[in-house]
């Protein structure tokens, strides 16, 4: 019964966090059974089975209890399986949502070695417009997790893709993650390259891509200063954030030396 393995896949992450706090007695407990079995159910016939493999699955990463050789040889195969051009569309589409969720919780050479190659190619599926939604959405994340290097080299062109998409739900899902995006770059791409493509955001055809776009200007502009003189840096949720500077802190002894104010993208926008 489809309800039994779903009840089943909620358990395995308290089941999970048990044998790792009691590994001495139960050391290979957890990779032996209980990991192949959340691999297993990524593939279910049943969606909201698969649906609560996947829960399971990004709760294990986020606690560290997946070893990274079951990532590379386990967990990435079968996602790259799933998302492959011949695949059906729903899985398609939810193995693209689960790879973009666990780029941030992977090493950067397992993401930009096993899963970045895939990504560009869902970045251009021309099949299915929810799969390049899924990439454009999450388009900074995964530059935040490859580094500048892969950023410039691969995601860059394919950013300029999304950001000319026919569908404007991608233009403007674009416009809405720019500032991570160009936080990722170095300073010549962000005024060469990254400028130019804003102003085409922000001349768009479309008002929902304008209007978003217009709220990004702030935090995109905010990525051209200097981040010593100020203070201005991305926390790991994607927040912009400045920190108050030691004469401020100085003068207010009432405040921890390591306040940060938070800055969200719609205050810097109005």
């Amino acid at each position: 019964e489809p309800t039994v393995r779903t009840e089943l896949m909620e358990q395995i992450p308290p089941i999970a966090i048990f044998l790792q706090e009691s590994r001495p007695k139960f050391p290979t407990a957890f990779f032996e059974y209980l990991m192949p079995i959340v691999v297993r159910y990524l593939t279910d016939v049943n969606n909201q089975v698969r649906k609560a493999g996947q829960e399971a699955l990004l709760i294990l990463l986020e606690q560290d209890l997946v070893a990274q050789s079951d990532i590379e040889n386990k967990v990435c195969p079968i996602l790259l399986d799933l998302s492959a051009p011949d695949s059906d569309d729903e899985y398609k589409v939810e193995a693209v949502n689960i790879i973009c969720k666990m780029a941030s919780m992977l090493s950067r050479t397992t993401v930009e070695h096993m899963l970045l190659p895939r990504f560009c190619e869902l970045c251009s599926d021309g099949k299915l417009f929810q799969v390049r939604k899924i990439c454009a959405a999450n388009f900074g994340d995964i530059c935040n997790a490859v580094g500048q290097e892969a950023t410039e080299r691969l995601l860059i062109p394919k950013f300029f893709e999304l950001c000319s998409d026919s569908v404007w739900g991608m233009r403007k899902a674009c416009a809405e993650c720019f500032m991570a995006v160009s936080y990722t770059t170095s300073p010549e791409v962000r005024r060469s390259k990254l400028s130019p493509l804003f102003i085409s955001l922000i001349s768009d055809t479309c008002r929902w891509v304008r209007q978003a776009a217009f709220q990004s200007l702030g935090p995109f502009i905010s990525t051209f200063a200097n981040p010593s003189s100020a203070g201005l840096y991305i926390r790991e949720d994607g927040t912009l954030s400045i920190r108050p500077s030691m004469q401020d802190v100085n003068s207010n002894t009432c405040q921890p030396s390591n306040n940060v104010t938070s800055v969200s993208s719609s205050t810097l926008s109005r």
